[in-house]
């Protein structure tokens, strides 16, 4: 029986889910790997990050959607926080990433960058015309 569970997200862009997973402090792999779980039980992901404890946190591709499901072994979790908090995490990360791809790719200057008190994030970003 396996352990692993299955986080469905809406991170569509590999860049920005690699730069947001370096933002929080991990290295992610990439390619066809396995993602190790309970008693060397495996699943295949595209990407990987190694835990403390030597099980994986995997996002796995899914072809229906084109987002990349989270997968673990939730009994193996190691991280700082829970599962539900890394998400919110990832997710604020992944979404300054894709904003800042955008404004780039736009024209536009990030003049100034602000992590506000309630862990919110204000972008000030410019465009001479």
């Amino acid at each position: 029986m396996s352990h692993f569970s299955t986080i469905k997200t809406e991170l569509r862009d590999r860049q920005a889910l690699l730069e947001a997973l370096s933002d929080l402090g991990h290295a992610p792999r990439e390619g066809s790997l396995q993602v190790r779980g309970y008693r060397g039980q495996t699943l295949e992901a595209q990407l990987a990050v190694t835990q403390v404890n030597g099980a994986d946190i995997g996002f796995r591709l899914n072809p229906a959607t084109g987002s990349y499901e989270l997968v673990t072994d939730l009994d193996l979790w190691s991280q700082p926080v829970p599962v539900e908090r890394f998400v919110a995490q990832l997710n604020q990360r992944y979404a300054l990433r894709s904003i800042l791809a955008a404004t780039t790719e736009e024209g536009f200057q990030v003049c100034e960058q602000t992590q506000q008190q309630d862990g919110s994030i204000e972008l000030v970003v410019t465009r001479w015309a």
